[in-house]
C-alpha cells in the first residue's frame, strides 16, 4: 500500500516510508533510512530505464551537478548521521517533515 501511494504521489520514500516503517513496524531509525533508500534505488532505478525507450531526452549538463551533489550529499549526510544519536536524528526528521507540510500547506492555499 505504501509503494502505491508514494508512486501515485510521485513522494520521496523518506516522508512516507520512514515514519510507516519506525512509528508502525518499530524499526530502529537507522534500518528505516537504509530501507527506505534502498526503495528508492530501486524505484529510481525502474523509472529510469521505463525513460530510456522513450523519447525523452535527458540533458547531461544538467543531470550530472545533481548527481554530483546527491553523492557528495548522501557521503557527508552518513558520516553526519554516525555522529547524531536516534533520538536527535528523529526529532530533526519530524522537524524538516513538518517544515516541508507547512510549506506545501502555504503554497496550495495561495
Amino acid at each position: 500500500g505504501l509503494g502505491a501511494v508514494t508512486g501515485f504521489l510521485g513522494v520521496g520514500g523518506g516522508f512516507l516510508a520512514v515514519p510507516a516503517l519506525v512509528t508502525v513496524l518499530a524499526v530502529p531509525m537507522s534500518a528505516a533510512v537504509g530501507t527506505s533508500l534502498l526503495v528508492v534505488g530501486a524505484n529510481a532505478l525502474v523509472a529510469l530505464a521505463a525513460r530510456a525507450y522513450t523519447s525523452v531526452h535527458l540533458d547531461l549538463t544538467l543531470l550530472l551537478p545533481f548527481l554530483a551533489a546527491a553523492v557528495l550529499g548522501a557521503w557527508d549526510g552518513r558520516r553526519l548521521a554516525a555522529k547524531v544519536s536516534a533520538g536527535t536524528l528523529r526529532r530533526v526528521f519530524g522537524a524538516v517533515l513538518l517544515a516541508v507540510a507547512v510549506a506545501m500547506g502555504v503554497s496550495a492555499v495561495l
